[in-house]
């Protein structure tokens, strides 16, 4: 039961990364972006990951947590893309 409580978590923070990949992707702009939260994203999402290997509970929960710190890191280099443009634009 607590996997599928686990998998529930990563599913609902999961959807907000594609939406949020999109709006990095398309406004070309780092407003209401803050790096800072995303490493802090990044962290948890990598402790979960060495929690499922370190524990040696390896199962498909730990597929929900690649998939959910692929986003985030695309969102992170879309930060760093948009943010050098926005340099080279004078914004």
């Amino acid at each position: 039961m607590v996997t599928v409580f686990e998998s529930m978590m990563l599913v609902c923070f999961g959807l907000s990364w594609p939406i949020s990949v999109y709006k990095s992707y398309t406004s070309g702009s780092t407003k209401g972006k803050s790096v800072l939260f995303t490493f802090a994203i990044i962290v948890g999402y990598i402790a979960g990951i060495l929690g499922k290997v370190v524990g040696g509970n390896i199962n498909y929960v730990l597929v929900l947590y690649l998939v959910n710190l692929a986003f985030v890191l695309v969102d992170l280099a879309l930060y760093f893309r948009n943010k050098k443009r926005e340099r080279l634009q004078g914004v």
